[in-house]
């Protein structure tokens, strides 16, 4: 039989083996004995503990977490570059009254002076209430599936390749997308309008905007058989792009030809199951959406952990991040601090507005469509012919330069508020 405590006379163990030495920690380590501290071994988590600790991203616990610190941060970004948003998308659906600002320097700040002097601060955030509506559960969405999907493709350091990222990143977006859209609809109608004495309410807007009943003919009175693109001619374009891009062994231009070609198909079957109640209204513009969000979120994923990567190189490190913030535990990285993880979220901004920006004013001029015009319901390939044939070329970069202004502070903001907010959140 092993001795215990009381054979010993005293508090001390026996120093001749460790058999014994077990038998008294058996003994002391008793949860209802005060004397036990917060030192002693079974206080110390053990190997299948800390297992238990890391963060389960799969778990509903992770997601709403998740959710909450991105939709703060999507709020927080929209918030800083409200104004910004408001010229651009002026701009971009080339509204009459601010055409003649575009195509010089100066034309932001003048476009930003006369919204203010007319209609004051309200003016430079109109349809401000309606962007939170919308991007909150849009962030919320979009950096939950983010870190879904990453936790399925991306399992160990191997596997954590530029491509996995892209891949994660752009499926995201599309995700998103998909449960958001039209919010993003209403919100640009109303960002649209420069009435000074009957604004339009939400619900009126969203009245406005069901009730606008596509005309059954291809092409808009107001747009010349020579730019307008039948069906037919745009099936067409997209099976010889197809073609063509498989001719030439291009997998790139292959995988955008499909990706647009599904985009179309996906836009075109929402909108055969919803003309007749107008519904599809709310979805003008979805097909460029769904193409450019594949560049969009993809790079801005991509630019965004890898510049995280760099920023955290044993080079920098010392420069870069916030001692004492790493949890091996749950293999987290130490945060950045917070200019370096500005810069990460710029960069990513630049880098992924660049690589979408044709598909981003095409969209919009799509969202307008019921605001300008007949009502026409323009496709995608329709309204990138009309653009070419009024401005060439350059109208698809048109307003880019907001565009930097804009979203560099926007995805910087955006990433600075989400890694923050997961740190805190104790994700």
């Amino acid at each position: 039989m092993p001795p215990t405590l009381a054979d010993y006379g005293s508090s001390s163990p026996p120093k001749d083996g460790p058999r014994e030495m077990s038998t008294f920690k058996t003994v002391r380590r008793n949860k209802d004995d005060p004397a036990t501290c917060s030192t002693d071994e079974d206080s110390i988590p053990t190997k299948g503990a800390q297992e238990g600790r890391k963060s389960d991203k799969r778990s509903l616990d992770y997601a709403m977490r998740s959710g909450l610190a991105g939709g703060l941060a999507g709020c927080a970004a929209k918030t800083v570059v409200g104004p910004l948003d408001r010229v651009k998308i002026l701009f971009q659906a080339s509204n009459p009254q601010f055409m003649k600002y575009t195509g010089s320097w100066t034309g932001l700040a003048t476009a930003l002076r006369d919204i203010y002097s007319t209609s004051g601060m309200r003016g430079l955030f109109r349809g401000h209430s309606a962007t939170l509506l919308r991007v909150f559960p849009y962030a919320a969405i979009k950096f939950i599936a983010y870190e879904q999907i990453r936790a399925v493709l991306i399992q160990n350091k191997s596997q954590e390749t530029p491509g996995r990222r892209l891949i994660s990143g752009s499926l995201a977006g599309i995700t998103s997308v998909f449960f958001t859209y039209p919010l993003e609809v209403i919100r640009v109608r109303l960002a649209f309008e420069t009435k000074q004495h009957s604004r339009s309410s939400l619900s009126s807007i969203c009245r406005q905007i069901y009730n606008e009943v596509p005309h059954s003919s291809v092409a808009s009175p107001s747009t010349s058989p020579s730019t307008a693109t039948p069906p037919s001619a745009a099936a067409s374009t997209a099976r010889h792009l197809s073609s063509s891009a498989a001719h030439h062994h291009n997998p790139l231009g292959a995988t955008a030809a499909a990706a647009s070609s599904s985009a179309q198909t996906a836009s075109a079957s929402l909108e055969g199951i919803t003309t007749q109640r107008g519904l599809a209204n709310f979805f003008r513009g979805f097909s460029p959406t769904l193409v450019g969000m594949l560049p969009y979120a993809g790079m801005s994923f991509l630019t965004h952990d890898y510049a995280g990567d760099v920023l955290r190189h044993n080079f920098f490190e010392e420069y870069t991040t916030i001692p004492g913030t790493a949890d091996p535990a749950r293999h987290k990285s130490k945060q950045l601090k917070y200019w370096a993880e500005l810069a990460a979220g710029g960069l990513a901004g630049l880098v992924s507005q660049t690589a979408s920006y044709p598909f981003e004013v095409i969209r919009r001029r799509m969202q307008v469509g019921g605001a300008v015009g007949d009502g026409h319901r323009l496709r995608m390939t329709e309204t990138a012919r009309l653009i070419w044939a009024e401005r060439g070329f350059r109208g698809f970069w048109i307003g880019l330069t907001i565009g930097y202004l804009k979203v560099v502070p926007m995805v910087a903001t955006s990433f600075f508020v989400y890694e923050r907010g997961k740190y805190w959140l104790g994700i």
